[in-house]
C-alpha cells in the first residue's frame, strides 16, 4: 500500500501551535472565573466539601426576587345617607357601656339609703330626717331623649300599672311633631305626651320651682307621685347652670325632708335599720308637713337618662338650675340637624317649668 510521505513540523510551526493553545486555556480561565464572579453575585453558596474545580462550564442563573405584594384593596365606600359618627354618638356609646357592666339598685329606700350613708356628715343631726321614695326602674337614653326616657320612668308609678314600651312614646312624640330627634324643648308639649300615652292627668307647673311651686312638688313626691323636671345636666349628671346649654331632664320619685325635731309623729314613720338618724315614712296618709315653717332642709331623689343609679340633689339646687333655661347649646343649633323648638326658645318651653303626673288619675278625653 502506498502512503502519503509525511511533512515533518518545524521548530517554528511548533512554537506556534504551543502559542495558540496557551490562549485558548487562558481565554478559558478568563471565562471560569467571570463565571465564578457571577456566581458570588448571585450568592451561590459555596460547597465546601469540593475542593477541586470543575473542568467543564456550568450555566449560572441568578434566582429572581419574590415581586411585592399586592396593595390591599381600598375600604369600601359608606354607605349611601348614613352621617358619619360625631362626637355626641361616641359619648353615648361611652355612657351606654359604662350602665351595660352596672345593674340598678331597686326598692324604695335601699339606694337612697346608700347615698345618704356616703353623704351622712352632710346631714344636721339636730333635724328630724324623713325619706319618702316610690322607686322607678332605670333606662339609659339612646342619643337626645332625655325627656322621653324620664316619661317612660315615670309611666311606671301609674295605677292600675301601665305596660308602655319606648317605642310607643319615641313615635307618639314625633307623630305628634313635638320632637324631631328625641328631644323635648317644651314642657307644655311633655305634657301633653304625658296624658296620651300615660293616660293619666298631667299638670304643667310655672313661675319657678321655688316658693309655693316648691311646696306643691313636696307634697306631690310626698304623695308618691313623680315630678318631670328640665334642668342644667353637670358631667356628673347634677344641676348647674349653663344657661340651658345642657338641657336635660330628669324624674324625681322621692323627698328627703330636714324637719324640726318632734314635726312628725312617729305613729307615722319608722327608724331606718341602718341610719338611726333618718325615719322612713310608712303611712301615705301622713299629711305632708311641708305647710308649717318646720321643714328646714330640701332634697328630691331623681333618675336620669345617664345613669342607672339615683341622685339625690338639694331642690333649691334644682330650682336654680330650671329658672336659668335660656338657649340652646350653639354648637347644637348650628349642627344642622332639626330640632323641634318652640316659640320663644328653650326660654319660653323650659324655663322656671315642670310637669306633674297625677299617675292615679285617668285623663279625661
Amino acid at each position: 500500500m502506498h502512503l502519503g510521505a509525511v511533512r515533518p513540523f518545524s521548530v517554528e510551526e511548533e512554537e506556534e501551535e504551543e502559542e495558540e493553545e496557551e490562549e485558548e486555556e487562558e481565554e478559558e480561565e478568563e471565562e471560569e472565573e467571570e463565571e465564578e464572579e457571577e456566581g458570588v453575585k448571585c450568592q451561590i453558596p459555596n460547597m465546601r466539601g469540593s475542593s477541586k474545580r470543575s473542568s467543564h462550564k456550568m450555566s449560572v442563573q441568578c434566582p429572581l426576587s419574590p415581586p411585592p405584594p399586592a396593595a390591599p384593596p381600598p375600604p369600601p365606600p359608606p354607605a349611601p345617607g348614613l352621617p358619619p359618627p360625631t362626637v355626641s354618638t361616641q359619648k353615648k356609646k361611652l355612657y351606654q357601656t359604662i350602665a351595660s357592666s352596672r345593674s340598678p339598685v331597686e326598692g324604695n329606700h335601699t339606694e337612697a339609703r346608700l347615698l345618704l350613708s356616703q353623704r351622712e356628715s352632710s346631714f344636721r343631726k339636730d333635724l328630724q330626717w324623713i325619706l319618702v321614695n316610690n322607686y322607678v326602674p332605670s333606662l339609659i337614653q339612646d342619643g337626645p331623649q332625655c325627656g322621653l326616657v324620664a316619661l317612660w320612668m315615670s309611666a311606671h308609678l301609674r295605677q292600675p300599672q301601665l305596660s308602655l314600651d319606648m317605642e310607643t312614646v319615641v313615635q307618639t312624640a314625633l307623630s305628634r311633631g313635638y320632637t324631631a330627634q328625641g328631644e323635648m324643648f317644651s314642657a307644655d308639649n311633655m305634657a301633653l305626651l304625658a296624658e296620651e300615652v300615660c293616660g293619666c292627668k298631667a299638670e304643667l307647673l310655672s313661675g319657678g320651682l321655688s316658693g309655693e311651686n316648691a311646696a306643691t312638688i313636696i307634697t306631690h313626691l310626698w304623695g308618691r307621685q313623680p315630678v318631670l323636671i328640665p334642668y342644667d345636666e353637670d358631667f356628673n349628671h347634677e344641676p348647674c347652670q349653663r344657661s340651658g346649654h345642657r338641657a336635660h331632664w330628669a324624674v324625681a320619685s322621692g323627698v328627703l325632708l330636714g324637719l324640726d325635731q318632734g314635726s312628725v309623729n312617729n305613729d307615722h314613720t319608722q327608724p331606718d335599720i341602718t341610719l338611726p338618724w333618718l325615719s322612713l315614712a310608712t303611712d301615705s296618709s301622713c299629711p305632708c308637713p311641708v305647710s308649717s315653717s318646720a321643714v328646714k332642709e330640701v332634697f328630691i331623689l331623681a333618675k336620669q337618662g345617664k345613669s342607672l343609679r339615683y341622685q339625690l340633689w338639694s331642690l333649691d339646687r334644682v330650682a336654680q338650675s330650671n329658672e336659668q333655661l335660656r338657649t340652646m347649646d350653639p354648637q347644637r343649633a348650628n349642627d344642622g340637624t332639626r330640632y323641634v323648638v318652640p316659640e320663644g326658645g328653650v326660654e319660653a318651653g323650659l324655663a322656671g317649668q315642670a310637669v306633674l303626673l297625677h299617675t292615679r288619675t285617668q285623663n279625661q278625653e
